[in-house]
């Protein structure tokens, strides 16, 4: 199962050269989790564009819903884990996001950083995806 960044589904949801998210993977692999939905639909302007991705989006099985406190202390640890050995992790939604895959044993595919570092200090299992 492969739990997708926002970073993938901006370039996704893009209106000019779309990535074609099912050229690389499986769409029946796919998951999300909340922080995902979250960042992706907070970055429309367009309400039409905003209301098809709600509803691409929450047709996507979520994992870490609800949210618990145990998923956010694991973000916290990914985080200071990651600090303590000098990596900077950018987004604190990024460790919330890995730690929602860790507790999953999901890949992130991404087009971020923070996965490959947070990848470094724990067992996540992260794919870049390049171009497009």
């Amino acid at each position: 199962m492969i739990l997708v960044d926002t970073s993938i589904w901006i370039a996704v949801f893009r209106a000019d050269r779309p990535l074609r998210l099912d050229a690389t993977i499986d769409f029946e692999d796919v998951v999300t989790c909340l922080p995902v939905i979250q960042e992706v639909l907070q970055g429309f302007d367009d309400e039409r564009a905003h209301r098809t991705a709600r509803e691409a989006m929450l047709s996507l099985p979520v994992v870490e819903s609800p949210l618990e406190e145990s998923v956010f202390l694991e973000a916290v640890g990914l985080y200071r884990a990651a600090r303590r050995v000098g990596r900077t992790i950018r987004s604190s939604v990024d460790c919330l996001i890995a730690a929602c895959a860790l507790r999953h044993d999901l890949e992130v595919l991404h087009r971020d950083r923070d996965y490959a570092a947070l990848a470094t200090v724990s067992s996540l299992r992260q794919r870049a995806l390049r171009g497009a």
